[in-house]
């Protein structure tokens, strides 16, 4: 009998057959979060001293497209041999990325890094998720869901600050070199009790999507390299090729009617990919904003994103309280709601006419808003995941969101560069960025209509 079978109750996130794996998730997605807020305070700094301003989008897109590769290798061999392995396996090339960025000469060669530190995260998130829905009774999985938020609380209290500390007394490369070791070792607590779990019972039979989880980084890639063209008719040919390779494998990848927003799972996933890129997109420039165009210390920058940090958390713990008696669909709309306020704010604090202060608030209130909808939309995809298949429904949740982030990350990278390109104040270029994530928040509400209201056990 499963661990989730004995405790229908939804107890057992802290009971002996749970705590090991609960303690190592928890420790790895503190890490991770660790070096999120990490790579987005120190780098400035990082910029400033090996240059690429130009290539200042990549850092993060070239660690998603990884990732997407990551997720949909990972999840499906979790489900053919276990989760053990390909989560062990991922979380070394994680730190391996992490020491190769700590030792970068150059910019190429750090994005080269975040290349491997991509494929190792992304094993771990899809990974992660498969280990809630596996090994946690229903009840128990919002409460779960919740304690991985709250692992951003600590990192998301001190990592910038941190960070800001560690750059400004060793150099941004120690930010790197500090977190590869501690990788490893969150790890290597969480793979024994993963592999207790074994693998699903009809994991042999899911398919090996390596092929089309490169063609979507592929196609991804020379979409964002085609929106960063100056002349028009190469960057529409290469735009319609990649756009046409990208869609073909996405929707090999994901569940069939996703980007219809069929209702239920199909609908989910989409919400995700929508939310991340609108999140993201806009979040990747709060550092540049407060310090470039409002020119505050790097401190003060790295205090809007600790706001979002706690904020998302207290989003997720509001959700673990409220979703037994609400509806997922209402909850998921009312936090995208809240996240596009958010976004509007902070894409005002680029002028001088808000205090820059009011960005710190302004992030807050978007953290709140995605941490409300981003775990509910998680707990929809659990819910509706086939059993069996929580590996290949928690790939698909995170593939979308991480081709989100890597979207918003990417176009928003491209507008920087086009709009100061020519000329425009970079105020103007991330006033025009954060507009585009606001779109895309405005479009996931839309999408988050076609979620179920309820359970379909309990509908």
């Amino acid at each position: 009998m499963s661990p989730a079978a004995r405790h229908p109750d939804g107890a057992g996130v802290w009971d002996p057959a749970h705590r090991v794996l609960t303690i190592g998730l928890i420790l790895t997605v503190s890490v991770a979060a660790f070096e999120s807020l990490a790579v987005a305070t120190v780098l400035p700094e990082t910029v400033a001293e090996i240059g690429g301003l130009e290539q200042y989008g990549w850092i993060f897109s070239a660690f998603m497209l990884a990732e997407l590769v990551g997720i949909s290798v990972a999840g499906r061999a979790g489900d053919r041999r276990g989760l053990a392995p390909p989560f062990g396996l991922g979380g070394t090339l994680f730190g391996v990325g992490l020491f190769g960025a700590g030792l970068a000469p150059s910019m190429p060669a750090l994005i080269a890094c975040r290349v491997l530190q991509g494929l190792g995260a992304g094993a771990i998130a899809a990974l992660a998720y498969a280990a809630v829905a596996r090994a946690y009774a229903a009840a128990a999985r919002p409460r779960m869901l919740a304690l991985l938020s709250t692992a951003w609380v600590v990192p998301g209290l001190i990592g910038p600050a941190l960070a800001a500390a560690v750059a400004a007394a060793a150099g941004w490369r120690w930010v790197f070199l500090a977190l590869a070791p501690l990788s490893l070792a969150a790890v290597a607590l969480a793979v024994p009790a993963m592999r207790r779990l074994g693998p699903a019972p009809d994991g042999a039979a899911a398919p090996d999507q390596s092929a089309a989880a490169a063609g979507l980084a592929a196609g991804t890639a020379a979409l964002l390299v085609a929106s960063g063209f100056d002349q028009a008719a190469p960057a529409l040919a290469l735009g319609a090729v990649a756009a046409w390779l990208a869609v073909i494998s996405f929707q090999r990848l994901t569940p069939d009617g996703t980007l219809r927003a069929r209702p239920g799972l199909p609908a989910a996933v989409l919400a995700m990919a929508l939310l991340s890129a609108a999140f993201f997109g806009a979040e990747v420039f709060v550092p540049l904003t407060l310090t470039a165009v409002r020119g505050r210390s790097i401190v003060f920058a790295g205090a809007a994103l600790t706001a979002a940090t706690v904020s998302w958390t207290g989003g997720a713990w509001l959700q673990a309280r409220l979703v037994p008696h609400r509806s997922r669909r209402g909850l998921v709309a009312v936090g995208l709601l809240l996240m596009a306020a958010g976004i509007a704010l902070v894409g005002a604090a680029a002028s001088t006419v808000v205090p820059a202060a009011a960005a710190i608030a302004a992030w807050g209130l978007s953290g709140l808003g995605v941490g409300l909808a981003y775990s509910t939309t998680a707990l929809v995809v659990l819910e509706c995941a086939a059993p069996g298949g929580e590996g290949a429904a928690s790939a698909a949740m995170q593939l979308a969101n991480v081709l989100g982030t890597a979207i918003g990350t990417g176009a928003s990278g491209a507008i920087l560069a086009q709009l100061t390109g020519r000329g425009t104040s970079t105020a103007a270029a991330i006033a025009a960025a954060d507009g585009l994530a606001l779109l895309a928040a405005l479009a996931a509400a839309a999408v988050a209509a076609r979620l179920p209201g309820r359970p379909a056990a309990a509908s």
